[in-house]
C-alpha cells in the first residue's frame, strides 16, 4: 500500500538519527514526507471518493472504521509507552511527574478533538449542500482559532513552568522532574492538537487511513525514541516528553502538509463569519473537551478515595484502571467518530432514514466492541496486573480482585459513547454535553464517595461501572422520546 511508504521514511530517518549526534535531519524528514504524500494523495484521486450521501451504509462504516479504530489505538499507545518506559527507566517519582503534567496533554487533546469534531460536523453538513467554500471555510477557522489558545498555553508554561507545575500538585521533591517533563513537553502541544482537528476533518475529506496514518507513524516513532531516550541516552523524564514531542510534531505536520493535496477541503484565506463558525464548532464539540476533562476528575477523585481506603498502594492499583480507561474511550470513540461523517452528511441533506440506519450500525458494533473489552479485562485481569507491577505485590493483589467490577465499564460506556457521538453528528450538543457531564462528573464524583462508604472493599471499583450504566437508563428513556 503507497500509505504505508510514510511510516517507512520515519523508520529510516530514526536508523539515520541512531548514528547522528543531532537532529540535522528534521527539514530532510519533512521534505521527504511531503513528497510521498503528494503521490500518495494523486494515487487516491484516481478512485472515487466515500460516497456518504448513497454508499452502502455498512460498508462506509467499514472502510472507515477499522483505520479510525488502528488509529486511535496507537493514539492511546503515546501514553501509556511513555508510562511503562519511564516506570522502568526512572522509577515511580518519574511517573508520579508526568502524571502532574499530563493533564496538559490531555487538556490540548481535548481541544483539538472539540474543534476536529466541531469543525468535522458543520464542514460535513455544508458540503452536503455543496458549500465547498464555506466547509474550506470551517476548516481553517478551526485550526487558526484553536492554534491561538494553545500558543497562549505554551507561553504560559514556558514563562512559569514552576507555577504551573505547582498549580497541578507537584511536590517540592518532584517539581524538578515536573518541570523537565513540562519544558521539553510545550514543543509538541500546538502539533499535538493539529494532529487531533487533522485526524477528524481529513476522515471527513474521504482519507480514513491517511487519518490513520497520522495517528500511527507518531506512535512507533514515539515508542522507539521513547526507549532510545530514556535507556540508552538515560534523558530521564527529559526524554520521554522530547520523544513524545518530536512525534506529534511529525504527526502534526502531516496532518497539515495533507490539505495542500486533499480531494475537497483545502485551507483557504477568505474566511467568512470566523466568529459563528468558531461557536457552532465549540458548541458540537465541546462534549468531547468535556469528556477529557471528566477523565481528569476521574483520576483525581478516585485518587483521593483509593488513598483514603488502601493507601499508597490502593492509588498505585486504581492507576492501572486509570491506564486502560483512555484505551476503552479510544476504541469505542473510533465507533462513534467512524459514524459521525455518515451521519452528518445524510442529517445536512435530511435524509433520516440513512441516519438511523447508521446509528443502528454504530451502537451494534459499540456492543460488540464494549463486551469485549469488559470479558477481557474481568478474565484477564492477572495478566493486565503484571504488565505494570509484580503480581506478588499488595497493589497488585487489590487490583487483580478490583478490575473485575471495573471491567463493567465496557459495555455501558461504549453504548453511551454512541449515543453522544449521534447528538453531535445531528448538532444536538447540548444534549450530547449534558449526557458527558451527566456521566463523567455529576454522577461519578458522589458514586466515588456514597459506594464507597456503603461497600469499603469494592464499593469504589463500582462507581465508574455504576455512573455509565445510570447514565445508560437516562439516554435511552431520552431517545425513545
Amino acid at each position: 500500500m503507497p500509505l504505508i511508504r510514510g511510516s517507512l521514511v520515519a523508520t529510516i530517518w530514526l536508523d539515520k538519527m541512531s548514528g547522528a549526534p543531532g537532529f540535522t535531519s528534521y527539514p530532510a524528514i519533512f521534505h521527504v514526507i511531503t513528497i510521498h504524500i503528494s503521490k500518495n494523495m494523486q494515487t487516491q484521486k484516481t478512485t472515487s471518493r466515500l460516497d456518504y450521501e448513497n454508499g452502502n451504509i455498512p460498508s462506509l462504516f467499514r472502510k472507515v472504521f477499522f483505520p479510525t479504530l488502528l488509529g486511535m489505538i496507537f493514539n492511546a499507545l503515546i501514553t501509556i509507552v511513555d508510562g511503562v518506559f519511564v516506570g522502568q527507566g526512572v522509577g515511580p517519582q518519574g511517573i508520579a511527574a508526568v502524571n502532574i503534567i499530563a493533564p496538559l496533554f490531555m487538556v490540548t487533546t481535548g481541544i483539538g478533538l472539540m474543534f476536529g469534531i466541531g469543525a468535522s460536523v458543520s464542514a460535513g453538513i455544508a458540503l452536503a449542500s455543496k458549500d465547498h467554500a464555506r466547509a474550506n471555510s470551517i476548516t481553517t477557522s478551526a485550526f487558526l482559532f484553536s492554534t491561538c489558545i494553545i500558543l497562549l498555553l505554551v507561553l504560559a508554561g514556558a514563562l512559569f513552568p514552576y507555577h504551573i507545575a505547582g498549580m497541578l500538585g507537584s511536590s517540592d521533591l518532584l517539581m524538578e522532574k515536573a518541570t523537565d517533563y513540562l519544558l521539553f513537553l510545550l514543543i509538541g502541544l500546538i502539533p499535538l492538537m493539529w494532529q487531533s482537528i487533522g485526524m477528524m476533518v481529513i476522515r471527513l475529506d474521504g482519507s480514513p487511513k491517511y487519518a490513520m496514518m497520522c495517528n500511527v507513524v507518531p506512535s512507533v516513532i514515539n515508542i522507539v525514541l521513547d526507549w532510545w531516550f530514556v535507556f540508552p541516552l538515560g534523558m530521564g523524564v527529559k526524554g520521554a516528553a522530547l520523544a513524545t514531542s518530536i512525534a506529534c510534531v511529525i504527526g502534526g505536520c502531516m496532518a497539515i502538509i495533507y490539505f495542500k493535496f486533499s480531494y475537497i477541503l483545502k485551507f483557504t484565506r477568505k474566511i467568512n463569519d470566523f466568529w459563528h463558525s468558531i461557536r457552532t464548532q465549540v458548541q458540537i464539540g465541546s462534549s468531547a473537551f468535556v469528556t477529557e476533562i471528566a477523565m481528569s476528575v476521574m483520576m483525581f477523585t478516585g485518587n483521593i478515595v483509593f488513598m483514603k481506603s488502601f493507601g499508597e498502594n490502593g492509588v498505585a492499583a486504581y492507576s492501572i484502571a486509570c491506564y486502560l480507561f483512555p484505551l476503552i474511550f479510544m476504541i469505542n470513540n473510533a465507533v462513534a467518530q467512524s459514524a459521525q461523517p455518515i451521519i452528518s452528511v445524510n442529517y445536512g441533506i435530511g435524509n433520516r432514514q440513512r441516519v438511523h440506519q447508521t446509528l443502528k450500525v454504530s451502537l451494534c458494533v459499540a456492543a460488540i466492541c464494549g463486551s469485549l473489552a469488559t470479558i477481557g479485562i474481568a478474565l484477564g485481569a492477572s495478566g493486565i496486573v503484571s504488565m505494570f507491577i509484580s503480581p506478588d505485590s499488595e497493589a497488585a493483589h487489590i487490583a487483580i480482585s478490583g478490575l473485575p467490577i471495573f471491567a463493567l465499564t465496557g459495555i455501558f460506556f461504549a453504548l453511551n459513547i454512541a449515543f453522544i457521538g449521534f447528538y453531535q453528528s445531528i448538532e444536538k450538543s447540548l444534549t450530547a454535553l449534558i449526557f458527558t457531564l451527566l456521566r463523567g462528573m455529576i454522577l461519578l464524583v458522589p458514586l466515588f464517595f456514597l459506594l464507597t462508604a456503603l461497600f469499603p472493599t469494592w464499593g469504589m471499583w463500582g462507581a465508574i461501572p455504576t455512573s455509565e450504566f445510570i447514565t445508560l437508563i437516562i439516554i435511552l428513556l431520552t431517545f425513545r422520546k
